[in-house]
């Protein structure tokens, strides 16, 4: 096993990865900025370095800074968590070429996998379901125009090397398109460096389901279930659940199946997540992306098949086999992840960072888990996600997480900063979502309408 790894993220991911690591006996080096320098990440590490200012391209996204903090501490590996440099196939492959054990799929497989257009191509030859779309990169609105019109309306514009909502417009005509793919195209280029776009066809009403898939350096590769995570703001999940009570037992088995066909085929290593689009009326599912690192959302697939995520991507980074075996994985129970950002609902969601003066989190009782880098007294930076944790529960069935869930939302207590706490309590109590009747348009078209009359 490693000696040492380096955790190059921040906030509750990177608490989450070092707890993991302690608990294999594996050494830990955090990085930080220099707004960081007080984080929990950097008290609970073994070791801390600085590795930059606080604007994220100078610190976390600074590849050749981490990397000397790296060879400095002598680091065996990197755990990239997400976001930042996670599905960055130039940093993956400089940690090959320095001898760094990247904790995630190889530079080759990323750039397969994580170019929305590449990835697209591979699941059509491994045989795994798409949406009808463009066969390669969009550059300009001519070509746009003249796709959109041969696949027809309502489309998706999506950045090619996109994640995280950013470069996606829905479009529904033919004067929607010109100004969405303007806009798209430029916020694609400003957060990846790339302005490369491409186009579905939207499946419209949808369920977004996601396959957990982990893969070692043996060839085997196996499912742990699947998360509905349609519940969205502006194409970023605000709450995730597992199973989803969209699927029974046949489909449950055919989309698992595509899941794992689709990593087998690039020879996947590591964990990663299918995303799939599921139109419930016909009941055919369409690939959609691969995330190749580890997910948010992860922990609600850790409460129901048992197995620790990321410690399993620390051994199979270290060259070992997957510590269980498909037939060994059982599912039990429901679990539910409600995200807690610093921000203000009713203010369109504005970031809401500065200084908690007093915090209780939620706690007692069987199955109930909460991941987060706060502590009475830490000051929120503003240059960063505004997530600062994540509620997941677990019950022997839905109704029990669903209670479960508004128990500890009601005893989350933060003071000093604005957070969405009650509007996480008002969603999780919302008829449509208790009953589940809920698909990828719920949260905007019906649940922030009226959520934003209220006061």
């Amino acid at each position: 096993m490693f000696n040492k790894i380096l955790i190059a993220n921040r906030g509750e991911i990177a608490v989450r990865i070092i707890r993991a690591a302690r608990e294999l006996g594996v050494g830990t080096v955090a990085i930080y900025s220099t707004a960081d320098r007080d984080a929990l990440h950097v008290h609970l590490a073994d070791e801390a370095i600085c590795v930059g200012p606080a604007r994220s391209t100078e610190s976390y996204l600074n590849m050749n800074n981490i990397l000397s903090a790296a060879v400095a501490t002598g680091a065996q590996a990197i755990h990239p968590g997400f976001g930042f440099l996670s599905e960055n196939s130039k940093f993956a492959r400089l940690c090959e070429e320095m001898n760094i054990k990247f904790i995630g799929p190889s530079a080759k497989v990323m750039d397969m996998m994580g170019d929305k257009i590449n990835a697209r191509a591979e699941m059509i030859k491994a045989g795994v379901p798409v949406t009808p779309g463009s066969e390669g990169e969009v550059h300009t609105t001519d070509e746009a125009v003249k796709i959109a019109e041969e696949i027809g309306y309502p489309i998706m514009l999506k950045a090619s090397a996109g994640g995280g909502g950013k470069g996606i417009r829905k479009v529904n005509n033919v004067e929607e398109l010109v100004p969405a793919f303007e806009a798209a195209q430029a916020e694609a280029q400003a957060a990846f460096g790339n302005g490369a776009m491409f186009i579905e066809r939207m499946i419209f009403p949808a369920r977004h389901i996601e396959v957990q898939i982990l893969g070692d350096s043996q060839g085997k590769v196996i499912h742990l279930g699947e998360r509905d995570c349609s519940l969205q703001r502006n194409n970023q999940k605000v709450l995730e659940e597992s199973p989803s009570v969209a699927i029974g037992h046949t489909l449950r088995n055919e989309i698992t199946a595509a899941a794992v066909k689709a990593a087998q085929h690039v020879s996947y290593e590591n964990a990663g997540t299918i995303e799939f689009l599921l139109d419930e009326s016909s009941g055919k599912f369409y690939f959609m992306e691969m995330n190749t690192r580890v997910q948010v959302e992860h922990p609600v697939t850790e409460f129901v098949s048992g197995v620790d995520i990321v410690k399993e991507q620390i051994r199979v980074a270290n060259g070992n086999e997957l510590s269980v075996k498909q037939e060994d994985v059982t599912f039990s129970g429901h679990a539910i992840e409600c995200r807690i950002n610093a921000e203000n609902p009713k203010f369109n969601f504005a970031p809401s960072p500065g200084k908690i003066t007093n915090l209780f989190l939620p706690s007692g009782g069987v199955g109930l888990r909460v991941d987060s880098a706060m502590y009475s007294g830490y000051s929120i930076p503003p240059y960063y996600d505004s997530m600062i944790a994540k509620v997941i529960v677990h019950g022997e069935n839905r109704f029990e997480a669903l209670m479960k869930m508004q128990r500890a939302l009601l005893e989350f207590d933060v003071e000093g900063v604005i957070t969405n706490v009650d509007f996480q309590l008002e969603l999780i109590s919302d008829p449509h979502v208790v009953a589940g009747d809920y698909d990828t348009s719920f949260l905007g078209n019906v649940f922030l309408p009226e959520y934003q009359k209220e006061d």
